[in-house]
């Protein structure tokens, strides 16, 4: 017994030395610079707490300090001269073949319009009041009313005037059929321009985009196989499938969790044309707070070289001058 403990030990060290030295970022070389990513531009932001898939938002928001509204492009081009990187937009197909860049699955919370939004033409989107139903104090005044009347754009317009721009794209639905179109749309962009962009949201859209465009995609299915994945077999180096040519969000309390954090993942990561983003804290119920204060920023590693997801690039952009 005491020659199998003696003989067991030193193993023990030598397997952990070697998954401790696979691992560790001490001598990872670290690339130049942060990505910031900024959801839906420079929007108006509310408490992400008690959130369900249907709860209007834009009837919770804190009093604005702004008056951009999210995914126009006034709100794009605010967030790329505050410091943003990359821009998340949300896209809709409309009744008439275009794509509309609009959060809501329909028109009644944050418009002056009702109904399902891909129900409607692109012409009769661009009539609605896209800041009609934003509110602070709950229905007692209505801020940004009247604001927003002509400013819900199509995909193409947005790509037509950020042609040198970084997108994430997010596809609202889970039907193939819109992940086809899609990808038949942007097919026609330079491969310059195309290299730009990155697509997640439903499995199904995803993976036919996945399968006719070769860009970075995730969906919450890939997104969990590939963290789960990693975190059982990462110590070894090895990289799952689903981390592959991917969009990989990270909440910024489980990030130190993931084998070779943060160097060593990020390069591993980057050598499978993936992109890893942190995000805000992850409780067990939402999953779309961001990097928004500057306690969030305190969580990150010094020199830290991923991306970041942030609600509040007004806010954290300054903030990041000094890191």
């Amino acid at each position: 017994m005491r020659r199998i403990v003696r003989f067991g030990l030193p193993f023990i060290i030598v397997v952990a030395g070697a998954i401790w030295l696979n691992n560790t970022s001490l001598w990872s070389s670290q690339r130049a610079g942060l990505t910031r990513l900024a959801h839906r531009g420079l929007a108006q932001t509310y408490p992400a707490s008690s959130l369900t898939a249907t709860t209007c938002t834009a009837a919770r928001i804190f009093p604005p300090e702004h008056s951009f509204v999210e995914n126009t492009l006034p709100s794009m081009r605010a967030a790329f001269a505050a410091g943003a990187d990359i821009v998340e937009l949300d896209v809709h197909p409309t009744s008439d073949g275009q794509f509309a860049v609009f959060h809501d699955w329909t028109l009644d919370c944050r418009t002056d319009g009702h109904g399902v939004t891909r129900e409607h033409s692109l012409a009769e989107l661009k009539k609605l009041d896209v800041g009609y139903g934003y509110t602070s104090d709950g229905g007692k005044t209505f801020p940004l009313r009247g604001t927003g009347t002509g400013l819900l754009p199509s995909l193409d317009e947005v790509l037509a005037t950020f042609p040198d721009k970084r997108f994430l794209i997010h596809i609202k639905s889970n039907d193939p059929e819109e992940g086809r179109q899609l990808a038949g749309r942007l097919k026609s962009l330079p491969e310059s321009q195309l290299q730009r962009l990155m697509i997640y949201g439903g499995a199904l859209p995803v993976t036919a985009v996945r399968q006719s465009l070769d860009v970075a995609t995730m969906s919450g299915t890939t997104l969990k196989r590939c963290l789960m994945r990693y975190f059982l077999l990462g110590w070894s180096g090895y990289v799952p499938s689903d981390c592959e040519r991917s969009v990989i969000l990270v909440p910024v309390n489980y990030a130190p969790w993931l084998w070779g954090w943060p160097n060593r993942l990020l390069n591993r990561m980057n050598e499978h044309h993936s992109e890893v983003f942190v995000v805000g804290r992850y409780d067990g119920e939402d999953f779309s707070s961001g990097i928004d204060r500057p306690d969030d920023l305190r969580l990150l590693p010094a020199g830290f070289a991923g991306g970041i997801w942030t609600n509040r690039i007004d806010r954290i952009a300054p903030l990041l001058q000094d890191r």
